[in-house]
């Protein structure tokens, strides 16, 4: 090596570090860990006005959904598919009573999705959303796209709970 090769890595400024992944911008490949159980994100579906993130999580064969919303303070759920169906998304009720719980709704809100990885729906776009509560604090959340449904079931989850451990 030449002594200006020398000198010039000397003088060359390092490379900043590679900043620490947050729970907003983990993505397909990362590992996480929700309530001790340990799951990889295949999924990522993100609404930037509101700037919400649905990640799918898969622990061997179990598939799970954690929301993350950022607002004065980042709020998280972790729903599970439940089978069910709906006629029209203009007929959705402001009450459901499912297996003897009735869920009150709390919002509703549209907005356009971009997704990556395996998500409930393969592709970005106009998604529409209503999110319920239960007087127990169980959640119920809808979402229709692209003329197709999906239902969840779950509950919230705290953040010291949610951590990532591993990022690509």
């Amino acid at each position: 090596m030449s002594l200006f090769n020398r000198l010039k890595n000397i003088l060359k400024k390092p490379e900043p570090p590679m900043p620490e992944k947050s729970i907003l911008t983990v993505g397909p490949g990362d590992v996480i860990e929700v309530s001790l159980v340990t799951y990889q994100v295949t999924g990522r579906t993100r609404n930037a006005q509101r700037s919400a993130v649905l990640l799918t999580l898969q622990d061997g064969n179990t598939v799970r959904y954690l929301q993350i919303e950022d607002r004065e303070r980042t709020a998280y759920a972790l729903y599970a598919p439940i089978d069910g169906r709906m006629d029209s998304f203009d007929e959705v009720p402001t009450t459901i009573e499912m297996e003897g719980t009735a869920y009150y709704m709390e919002e509703q809100y549209s907005g356009t999705v971009t997704v990556a990885g395996k998500t409930p729906f393969q592709s970005g776009g106009e998604q529409y959303v209503w999110q319920f509560q239960s007087d127990d604090r169980k959640l119920l959340r809808i979402e229709w796209q692209d003329g197709r449904f999906m239902l969840y079931e779950g509950e919230s989850v705290l953040p010291a709970d949610v951590q990532v451990l591993r990022g690509t």
